[in-house]
């Protein structure tokens, strides 16, 4: 990777994104963005136009960044910065919007991802990420999806298992805070739940309620990120809770299981938990199990390992880690996580390293980064 031509090449790509109209900060932003797609890229595929290609990535960063920032703008103009309990108002255009997008002509995958770009506000890259492909193949699918519906009318709106998936992964980014859509996401699925009587509504609405209960302790002051058995759990907001479980249990009873029930059955195990230590862990494992079945998700199961070695002990969940794909998501942390607990110190110190390379975002790869630090001192004490 010659390092000097990136920096000789800089100025020059900045200033023709700032001739095309973007801002300084933001074009800056982008150029940044490009310097480090090229440095994960040109090792293995050089490009014949390094000052072309630059150009091109950047400005499409630039774009992404646009237009998701301008609908999270539009969508903070509509929505309350947390949302109420209680009935939802008359169903308005953006979730009629989600289910056009839904559109039978498509497949499901493509459907999520083409509402998540065009009216979630979610880059490629973010969608790329829940769905664990390269962006790249991300942006030919909603490419294609764009191609296919270009000739069609939008007369005949998609199902609602598919509107619910795209509502779940928008909550999730809006959660993550990447982007905040998390109250959106919750207005509209209660819109849906008051016009829809479906027990997998009910499921994700209360999934989100008690995931969104928690919201303000999942950070610190300084925008670190604070894990559950650490959370204050006093903070918690009791009226979604509440709200949630009830919810929850009135889907339940109607015995038609699906898996944003059973997401949502776990999330109300942590809930209704006074401590961290008093957590039903042997119920989250049953619960799990019946949401592997369910989904038959690698994610599921990962998140099973973690469930099994609080369970049953950190061997037993290491085991079940054992089983899995090394290269899922997060799969390093919860390794490490695992090892700290055996007593495995230098494996865990390592592997927290290692996983902070990995992390997605950075309050992640800081938090795992201070992990990694935190047992180095305990080690050499």
């Amino acid at each position: 990777m010659d390092e000097a031509l990136l920096r000789s090449l800089t100025p020059s790509v900045l200033g023709i994104l700032v001739r095309r109209g973007a801002d300084f900060a933001a074009a800056e932003d982008a150029v940044q963005d490009a310097l480090v797609e090229a440095v994960r890229v040109w090792p293995a595929d050089p490009p014949r136009d390094a000052k072309g290609w630059l150009v091109s990535v950047a400005w499409r960063r630039f774009l992404d960044a646009t237009r998701s920032d301008a609908a999270r703008r539009r969508r903070e103009d509509l929505v309350d910065e947390e949302p109420a309990p209680g009935p939802a108002p008359a169903v308005d255009d953006t979730l009629q919007l989600y289910f056009l997008c839904a559109h039978p002509s498509l497949t499901p995958s493509s459907a999520v991802a083409l509402t998540l770009r065009a009216v979630g506000g979610l880059t490629t890259r973010q969608i790329a990420q829940a769905y664990l492909v390269p962006e790249a193949t991300m942006a030919q699918r909603i490419s294609r999806a764009k191609r296919t519906v270009s000739g069609v009318r939008f007369d005949q709106p998609g199902d609602v298992a598919t509107v619910l998936r795209v509502l779940y992964l928008v909550f999730n980014e809006g959660y993550s805070g990447d982007v905040d859509l998390a109250a959106e996401a919750i207005r509209l699925t209660r819109q849906l739940a008051a016009t829809i009587d479906h027990p997998e509504v009910a499921g994700l609405l209360a999934l989100m309620l008690l995931h969104h209960a928690r919201r303000a302790t999942r950070t610190a002051p300084d925008g670190s990120l604070v894990p559950l058995a650490e959370q204050d759990r006093s903070r918690w907001d009791t009226t979604s809770i509440a709200e949630g479980v009830e919810i929850l249990q009135a889907a339940l009873a109607r015995d038609r299981l699906g898996e944003f029930q059973a997401q949502a059955a776990i999330a109300a195990l942590h809930a209704d938990a006074p401590t961290a230590e008093e957590t039903d862990w042997i119920q989250i494992v049953e619960w799990y199990d019946e949401l592997a079945r369910l989904t038959d998700s690698p994610i599921v199961r990962l998140n099973r390992a973690v469930a099994i070695g609080e369970a049953d002990g950190p061997r037993a969940g290491l085991a079940a880690l054992a089983a899995l794909n090394d290269s899922l998501p997060r799969h390093t942390a919860v390794a490490a996580h695992l090892h700290e607990r055996d007593g495995d110190l230098a494996t865990a110190t390592r592997l927290y390293a290692e996983a902070a390379q990995k992390a997605p975002n950075l309050a992640e790869r800081d938090h795992l980064t201070r992990q990694a630090a935190r047992l180095n001192a305990r080690r050499y004490r």
